[in-house]
Order: structure tokens, then C-alpha cells, then sequence
């Protein structure tokens, strides 16, 4: 997706589709009907939930993969020689992205989880909720971030370059940034299980999508390549979707027990996503950065990348985890949340290109 039309100012609901448009009442969806499921079918669900080689659970790994290559066939690794033509930009985001999002998570998991929500939730899922939400915000969103960008009428080379340069930090700094953090809230790092999960769910795809991207183009040109993408995107959020089956699920029990988890959960990932939008937001205007890339700024370090966190709480942790029904809150809030920061950015485009 090298190109975003920069003519029209669609509405947010203009540019997502069906799925998208609707992804977090197909999130509350697969809450009941995993729930209800793992009820009546407790059996089956075991059997998906054992189905593992070397840790990795092989049904999630297909629907992980199917869910995070078509997003990876849009980005172009060459448009990382585009990243010098916006460098203040770029360093806004990657310093909120990498240096200031995990942390502060980890900082607003322990002040709610760690602290003012414990007396209501399960003892001994309290580190692992905490996991969850670091898992979250170690990763920036790497698809959804075209889309926002469109809303805001982001200028499309400093969009597609920065979500290239974040795939490659990814490679090298999810492990590492992961590992700190968990270490640091005194929860043990299963260091094999997540250099696996790094390599399958980030090294793997990202491989995998740049050769068949070029195949693609080699072969059909864009106009292939776009066909491709539209075939699969719904496969990618039907498997999304069916992940999120799968762990609902085996979380039924303790979600039918405590039903207020999920909003406590909801309330860092909220703070979260406002204080670094507002800071990448803030720290560009002070760089003197102009607004089209401003706007796209504060919603890449905003996002997070659900599918990888998901996948690897999964891996980390197991399917009936605090770890993975945090990062299922992640998804559940992604749309309405992102969809107010680009109301307020847009909003307040009069502000940012005034005096400062």
C-alpha cells in the first residue's frame, strides 16, 4: 500500500470495512459465543487448546500466520529509504513507540492491576494480567495504521516508511524489550518459548510476506498484488476472530466467575493509547513537524500490533491465562479508541499548526 488518495476527507466509518468497521462487536460476539461453546463442548476445546509441538499450539500458529501475513504483504521494506526524508517524524514515533509505551505500560499495569484493582481480581493471575498488557504495548501496530492514517490525512511515504522501520525494530527489540519488562515486574521469562514465538510470529511472516510480495509483483504487478490482499483480508479477520473463539473458550470459567476483569483490564489500555498519542502528538509540534505527519505519528505510536501480542501470550503463558485474556482487551477497545484519537486529531489541526 504504497498509496493513500490524499484528495477526499473520508469519514472514519468510509474507510473501514464491514469487518473493521464492526471489529469490536465481533470481538463481544466471540466473547458469548466462546463462552457458551466452551460450555457445551469443554472437550473439544481441551483437545485444541493440548494440540502443541515444541510449546508452539499449532492451531493458533496457522491462524496467527494467516492473520498477520496479509498485513505484511502491504508494507514495503524499500520505503526504508524514505525514513531520512522524515526524520523528525520518525524519531517522535520510534522514541514513543520503543523508549516510552512498553514502560509506561508496565508503569500504569502495576499502579491498577498491581495495586488499585487487586482486591477484585484472581490472586494468582495478577502477574499474568500484567504480562499481558506489557505483551500489548511492547509491539506497534503494523496493518490498521494505514487505515488510520487515511483518516487524518497523513502523508502516506512517512506512514508506510515508519510501519517498515518498526517491522525491523520489531525483529531485533520485541525479545529484549519483553524480556526487561517481565523481569522487572519479577515474573520469569520463559526465554526459549519467546525467541520461538519471535521467530514464528515476526521473523517467519515477515520473510514469508516480502518474497511472496515480490512474486506477486514480479508476476501481476500492483494490480496483483491488490487482488491478493483483497481476497485474503477477510481470511485474516476470520482467523482473528477465531482465535479469539478458541481462547474465550477456555477462559469461560473464570470470565463467567469475574466478569468485571475485563473492564478493569480496559482501564490502562485506555490511559495507554491517549497519553502516547498525546505525546508523540505534542513532542511533533515541538520538532516543528508539519500535521500530515504529525497525525500519523501519534496514531502509529499509539496502536499495537493485538495479533502478535495475542499469539504470544498464547505461547507464553497458555490460552486460559490472564496474559491472554488482556491482550484480548486490547482488541476489543483497538477500534472505538483509535477512532476518537483521530477525531481529536483531526480536530484540533487548528491548534497544532498555530503558534506554538
Amino acid at each position: 500500500m504504497t498509496e493513500i488518495n490524499q484528495t477526499a476527507v473520508p469519514s472514519p466509518t468510509a474507510a473501514l470495512g464491514v469487518f473493521e468497521r464492526y471489529l469490536t462487536l465481533w470481538v463481544a460476539l466471540c466473547i458469548v459465543a466462546g463462552v457458551g461453546l466452551g460450555q457445551a463442548m469443554p472437550g473439544a476445546f481441551q483437545a485444541l487448546g493440548e494440540a502443541t509441538v515444541a510449546e508452539v499450539n499449532l492451531p493458533v500458529a496457522i491462524l496467527v500466520w494467516l492473520m498477520i501475513i496479509p498485513m505484511l504483504l502491504k508494507i514495503d521494506l524499500g520505503a526504508l529509504g524514505q525514513v531520512g526524508a522524515h526524520w523528525r517524524g520518525i524519531a517522535a514515533t520510534v522514541g514513543v513507540n520503543w523508549l516510552v509505551k512498553p514502560f509506561s505500560m508496565a508503569l500504569l499495569g502495576w499502579l491498577f492491576i498491581g495495586w488499585l484493582f487487586r482486591p477484585w481480581l484472581p490472586a494468582d493471575q495478577i502477574d499474568s494480567y500484567m504480562a499481558g498488557l506489557i505483551l500489548l504495548a511492547a509491539a506497534p501496530c503494523t496493518a490498521m495504521v494505514f487505515v488510520w492514517s487515511n483518516l487524518v490525512d497523513g502523508e502516506p511515504h512517512f506512514t508506510l516508511s515508519q510501519v517498515a522501520l518498526n517491522d525491523v525494530i520489531m525483529v531485533v527489540a520485541f525479545a529484549p524489550v519483553v524480556g526487561l519488562l517481565l523481569g522487572l515486574s519479577s515474573i520469569t521469562v520463559p526465554w526459549a518459548t519467546l525467541l520461538l514465538s519471535v521467530g514464528l510470529y515476526i521473523v517467519v511472516p515477515v520473510v514469508v510476506a516480502q518474497l511472496w510480495r515480490r512474486a506477486l509483483l514480479s508476476g501481476g504487478g500492483q494490480a496483483g498484488l491488490d487482488h491478493v490482499l483483497r481476497v485474503l483480508g477477510p481470511w485474516s479477520l476470520m482467523a482473528l476472530l477465531a482465535t479469539l473463539v478458541l481462547l474465550f473458550g477456555l477462559q469461560g470459567e473464570q470470565i463467567i466467575r469475574q466478569p468485571t476483569v475485563i473492564a478493569m483490564l480496559a482501564v490502562p489500555i485506555l490511559i495507554q493509547v491517549y497519553f502516547n498519542a498525546g505525546l508523540a502528538y505534542w513532542v511533533n509540534r515541538r520538532l516543528g513537524v508539519a500535521w500530515c505527519v504529525a497525525g500519523p505519528s501519534a496514531l502509529i505510536g499509539a496502536s499495537n500490533f493485538f495479533e502478535l501480542a495475542v499469539a504470544t501470550a498464547i505461547a507464553l503463558f497458555g490460552f486460559q491465562s490472564g496474559a491472554a485474556l488482556a491482550t484480548v482487551v486490547g482488541v476489543l477497545v483497538e477500534v472505538p479508541v483509535m477512532l476518537s484519537v483521530v477525531h481529536i486529531v483531526r480536530r484540533s489541526k487548528g491548534w497544532y499548526e498555530g503558534p506554538a
